[in-house]
């Protein structure tokens, strides 16, 4: 029989969120975590049946983010966001987050953040690597202003959301047994 999820953060969402078509919604920047914690993630979750969204397509430069993956979130009961330093040099990791964040607000969306080697203050405030991203994304003349508050915007939400802290001496296995032991139920 296939564990189910059970939202623990908030008693208004739990009652409220309607089960989508994908029980986990995996957002994370490819390079960074994709074969490491993002992987030992996934297969865990597959293995308690419990069924996840992962997107193992890597977008090219200058194609527009898939609406499949937009839905995909829309479909999702919650979204594990694993932030790392290079997240936010991600234009599609951006716009995912930003999607997230909507949903989050408008559809009682459960986020569940995991701070991948990063501190959660320098997500929220937009420190350290985020600082250095935006500078980029500011000299991209196909990124407006109204575009990077609104991701400046969804970086502080989530980093304001207290998640998990995976530091570099942490074991990356015994954090997914953690975070799965958290939120599911057999």
């Amino acid at each position: 029989m296939a564990s189910t999820i059970t939202p623990t953060l908030s008693p208004s969402c739990s009652s409220s969120t309607p089960k989508g078509k994908y029980e986990v919604f995996l957002s994370f920047h490819g390079p960074d975590t994709r074969k490491r914690f993002t992987d030992h993630l996934y297969h865990a979750l597959k293995e308690k049946g419990i069924h996840t969204f992962r997107d193992d397509k890597t977008l090219k430069q200058g194609e527009y983010i898939s609406e499949g993956l937009l839905k995909a979130i829309q479909e999702s009961t919650y979204v594990i966001v694993v932030i790392s330093k290079s997240y936010a040099f991600s234009k599609w990791c951006l716009i995912e987050l930003a999607e997230i964040v909507r949903c989050k607000k408008e559809m009682r969306l459960i986020v569940v953040p995991v701070f991948y080697n990063v501190d959660p203050s320098d997500v929220r405030e937009q420190t350290r690597s985020f600082a250095k991203a935006f500078v980029k994304h500011e000299k991209d003349p196909k990124v407006g202003m109204k575009t990077i508050q609104t991701w400046r915007a969804a970086l502080t939400e989530v980093g304001s959301i207290s998640g998990w802290n995976l530091e570099a001496d942490r074991s990356e296995a015994v954090t997914v047994r953690e975070l799965l032991a958290r939120y599911l139920v057999s």
